[in-house]
């Protein structure tokens, strides 16, 4: 794995158990990598881990809160963590509340949020020191549709000169946010390239159409099948193929979820 991170959202894809997480943690400073190193704009950040933990932010996959603590309570006591005087904290909170869409639930509890409403705390206090470098671990995990949208406009609207890093195995978050996409499997760099770049990689290589229910799973066993819908006619089923894999099959517009899949499995990722 070798990275050269700039200005943008950075999303890390992969399935379960590829590493992501371990990455992760590394580039917060929270693991000490056992080979190779990072360097945060030329310094090495195992040897000096406050040159960039000053500008970090991070938003861990399993973030824990104090439920007993109001929204309000909480960011403050985060604030005090990161040694941020009481009077800019107050300023900085009141702005985060607003940008996360809290303002109303903020002296309420937090046992009493939602999972999008911890997630949205969540973000706040990785927000706090206005970083830098904003590290985010599968964010939309156990989140319903509407808060894993609106989790990701608020991830969009964060970019522009702060480095995003945003590890996920769910394809649409990435899709959705990415201006890159780095795909990792089993540890190791598979592919990294724009959202656009990506696609072309499969350009007249997926195929669509309609059969009946009983073949699919010959076809899951002969074919690397990408999607199904299911129709009055049938299933509708997706293939990445170099070739037409039936009569019947007609080429589609290739999508994420497709290169995803298809890289993966190259790579010994299985079907």
């Amino acid at each position: 794995m070798t990275l050269e991170i700039g200005p943008g959202v950075l999303g890390l894809l992969g399935p379960n158990g590829a590493g992501k997480s371990t990455l992760m943690r590394i580039l917060a400073t929270i693991t000490r990598a056992t080979e190779g190193g990072v360097t945060w704009n030329g310094t090495d950040i195992a040897q000096k881990p406050d040159e960039l933990r000053q500008v970090l932010g991070y938003l861990p996959q399993d973030f824990g809160i104090y439920p007993n603590l109001t929204g309000q309570e909480f960011l403050e006591y985060m604030a005090a963590i990161k040694g941020m005087d009481a009077k800019t904290a107050r300023r900085r909170i009141e702005e985060l509340l607003i940008v996360v869409n809290l303002v109303d639930a903020a002296k309420r509890p937090l046992r009493g949020y939602s999972g999008g409403m911890k997630q949205r705390v969540g973000i706040a206090q990785a927000l706090l020191n206005d970083p830098q470098l904003l590290i985010v671990d599968e964010p939309t995990v156990g989140l319903d549709p509407a808060e894993r949208v609106r989790f990701r406009n608020l991830l969009s609207d964060l970019a522009g000169e702060r480095i995003i890093i945003l590890s996920t195995h769910i394809v649409s978050d990435v899709e959705a946010t990415a201006t890159e996409i780095v795909i990792i499997n089993k540890g190791c760099q598979v592919q990294r390239a724009t959202p656009g770049k990506l696609l072309a990689l499969l350009d007249g290589r997926v195929w669509q159409w309609v059969v009946p229910e009983e073949e699919l799973a010959r076809l899951k066993q002969a074919s690397l099948v990408s999607g199904t819908v299911r129709r009055a006619d049938g299933i509708q089923v997706r293939i990445v193929s170099e070739t037409a894999p039936a009569a019947e099959a007609h080429p589609v517009a290739p999508n994420l979820e497709d290169v995803y899949l298809s890289l993966v499995s190259q790579d010994g990722g299985g079907r």
